[in-house]
């Protein structure tokens, strides 16, 4: 029997990925469980496994390719399975464990003109065949999206030449029966070029990452209501802490920064502050309050910012944390995060100061109730214990859901967090 795999739902509420890269070509034999192709979704890039075990005879899609949740990745030939065992099979809803979320593709047979999803959705169920001069007329399956394209530009789907699996007709298809027909509406183009520099405008395609990042962000703008509060925390004490135990802990190849000091006194801080841990789940008209402490790091890379979360870290050492901070960053750049790394965290801390900012509005990471902006160390004149003298200052920016925590709530956290900085020995008392 024919097999088709369509792109399955990885969980996480992403319906789109792009190809990363094939590991199968046509003609190939494979086992079930066997990585297919290499995916890069709207929050991690991951492997895809085969469900079966057969022989590819077909593979839809090529690399930097986008491709909707529930379309066709691969056609598989299975030996052994014909008839009516092959319907059985093909209604079947198979769940395949990747990486500990759950995978589910929906089964197809394809040949002898036969077509059977495992559900209608998504696909246009009108009958297959409609009574014209006597004779019986054709009328295309295929998806939503391709049927609104061709409503949008004017084209009788019906005379599309599908080359979908089942005969369905794609976006493809309909651009090269535009392009054949020549039907479709040109828009002219003005020019943008100089003779000296070249083109003016340069377009590339939005990544997942990027799409994703803008989606949340607006999300966050019009489900929370933004409050930031600045303050400045002077760190002496902590510069000599972290040069006292900077050279130990890089004998074990950590690198200790000012970050894990700050990720312990956020976490010890939200113990007493809950309303910051928390989240407002209106649909339920109840408040979340959260009994534990992840910590999401944002994390700048090529491809955009990510959000991997550090679990518990009101139960973990400095030392411990800075690993741990060491050991995403690392996965993170190189694209080697999955969706473990990427669950279930309750606050967030950015630190633009990296990189070289002072005070920033963070945006927060709906749902959650805060984020925590860290700036860039700056010396300045600072009185300590009513004298003059030089002070490093580390500006901090904390944006909370106004909804959710009230501006007194938000000044006593921030007096609790910079308490911690000022004296990092009280971190481990």
């Amino acid at each position: 029997m024919r097999y088709i795999f369509n792109f399955p739902d990885i969980g996480e509420g992403l319906d789109e990925g792009t190809i990363a890269e094939w590991y199968v070509q046509k003609g190939q034999k494979i086992e079930s469980g066997q990585p297919l192709v290499n995916m890069e979704t709207d929050k991690v890039v991951t492997d895809i496994p085969s469900p079966k075990s057969g022989t590819i005879v077909a593979i839809y899609g090529k690399v930097g390719e986008t491709i909707h949740v529930g379309s066709p990745l691969v056609e598989i030939e299975i030996e052994g399975i014909d008839g009516t065992a092959a319907q059985e099979e093909a209604l079947k809803t198979e769940p395949i464990e990747e990486g500990g979320a759950g995978v589910v593709g929906t089964m197809e047979v394809a040949g002898n003109n036969a077509y059977l999803p495992s559900s209608n959705e998504g696909l246009d169920t009108k009958p297959a065949a409609d009574i014209k001069d006597g004779r019986p007329g054709k009328k295309s399956l295929a998806t939503p999206v391709a049927r609104a394209m061709a409503r949008d530009l004017g084209v009788d789907i019906n005379k599309v030449t599908g080359t979908g699996p089942g005969g369905r007709v794609t976006t493809q298809d309909i651009e090269k029966f535009i392009s054949k027909s020549k039907t479709a509406v040109q828009v002219p183009q003005p020019a943008v070029t100089t003779a000296d520099t070249g083109p003016r405008l340069e377009y590339e395609p939005l990544s997942q990452i990027r799409k994703t990042i803008a989606k949340n962000m607006i999300q966050s703008k019009h489900n929370a209501a933004h409050m930031t509060v600045f303050d400045e925390v002077e760190v002496a004490e902590l510069i000599r802490v972290r040069e006292k135990f900077k050279p130990v802990l890089a004998k074990e190849n950590i690198k200790l920064s000012y970050l894990p000091f700050v990720l312990k006194a956020v976490a010890m801080a939200l113990k007493y502050h809950k309303t910051l841990n928390s989240q407002m789940d209106i649909d339920n008209n109840r408040m979340i309050y959260k009994r534990y402490y992840n910590l999401g790091i944002a994390v700048d890379t090529e491809d955009g910012l990510v959000v991997p979360v550090i679990r518990d870290v009101d139960k973990l050492t400095v030392s411990e944390i800075a690993a741990r901070l060491n050991e995403i960053s690392e996965k993170a750049r190189n694209r080697k995060l999955t969706l473990d790394d990427m669950k279930d965290g309750t606050f967030t801390i950015t630190n633009y100061g990296s990189i070289g900012g002072q005070f920033a509005v963070p945006v927060i990471n709906y749902p959650q109730a805060a984020i925590l902006g860290v700036g860039r160390m700056v010396q300045k004149p600072w009185i300590r214990n009513d004298e003059l003298v030089k002070g490093n200052v580390i500006p901090l920016s904390l944006s909370v859901d106004h909804r959710i925590v009230d501006g007194g709530e938000v000044a006593r956290f921030l007096n609790r967090v910079m308490g911690y900085l000022e004296d990092p020995v009280s971190l481990i008392m």
